[in-house]
Order: C-alpha cells, then sequence, then structure tokens
C-alpha cells in the first residue's frame, strides 16, 4: 500500500517552522533588498525532514499596474545562526519573478509564494535569502511573512497541532 493512500490526513506528517517577516516602501527601506532569514533545524527527536516548501505570505499597497516581484534562494548551514551560511544548490531559487499587479484604481493584493525544497542533501540548517520588489517610487508597501513547512521526516505524526 502507498503511503500516499491516506491523504485525507497527511497534515500530522508536516511541521510549520517562522522564516522571519518583513516590511518595505517603494523606492525606500525594504525595497529590492535581500533578508536573510533565520534558519532551522531539519532535524529534530522524531527524525529528519526531507522535503520542505519556503512559503511568503504577503500583503500589498500597489498603484493601478503597478507591480510586486519576488526572489527566493534556500540557503542551508551546518550552524543555527546561519553564520556559515551558503546558497543551496540542490533546491531552485526563484529569480526575480513578478508575483502581483495592482488593480484599476489600485489597491491591496494579498497571496502567497512558494519554493520547493529537496532537502535530502542540504546541511542542517535550512533557510532563506528573500528579495521583494516594488515597482512604483515612495507609494507602494508591502508587509510579508516567511516559514518552512517541513515533511517527509523519519517518524510521525509532527504536527504540532492545538486539537
Amino acid at each position: 500500500m502507498s503511503r500516499f493512500s491516506d491523504q485525507t490526513n497527511c497534515g500530522k506528517d508536516f511541521r510549520t517552522f517562522y522564516l522571519g517577516t518583513g516590511t518595505a516602501t517603494a523606492g525606500g527601506t525594504g525595497d529590492n533588498t535581500a533578508v536573510t532569514t533565520a534558519f532551522v533545524g531539519k532535524k529534530t527527536t522524531l527524525g529528519e525532514f526531507r522535503s520542505g516548501k519556503v512559503v511568503i505570505a504577503y500583503k500589498a499597497t500597489l498603484a493601478a499596474a503597478a507591480t510586486l516581484s519576488f526572489a527566493v534562494t534556500p540557503k542551508d548551514a551546518s550552524e543555527d545562526d546561519g553564520s556559515d551560511k551558503d546558497t543551496y544548490d540542490y533546491a531552485k531559487a526563484i529569480a526575480k519573478t513578478v508575483v502581483a499587479t495592482g488593480p484599476t484604481g489600485g489597491g491591496t493584493v494579498t497571496d502567497t509564494v512558494e519554493l520547493d525544497v529537496d532537502l535530502s542533501a542540504s546541511r542542517e540548517f535550512v533557510g532563506a535569502e528573500i528579495t521583494p520588489d516594488l515597482s512604483a517610487a515612495n507609494t507602494d508597501t508591502l508587509s510579508w511573512t516567511a516559514v518552512l513547512v517541513m515533511g517527509g521526516g523519519d517518524r510521525g505524526p509532527v504536527s504540532k497541532t492545538l486539537a
């Protein structure tokens, strides 16, 4: 029987870890500036995670036709503070990509950006470098939060669910 036959309750096989938050104002603070996130360990008392997904949830106020772009580069490290971080070569980075365009008349847009990461060859600690870029000058704003969802561990359940 395939492990994937029980998809009705697979949430118990994943664990979410906080990576960081950021804000940006077009043409100002945080705009087109790389942010290195926290690093989290892929090894736990329940075994080692072999798969991950960096998820960035964002809320942006964009002028009509203005754009929001993100670049995301996975990083790995041997130290939990990421002091020896390096680009994780076994995971594909997201080059600067437009993820949202301001609606007619301008307004607020919300969504997520996701990057799948094969952790099987990474060093023990995993993080990311996230670069948001707002196209309009001085008016558009952004707030974002990044998490790392890990699964594919040796044992389960690993969820930190409250219920």
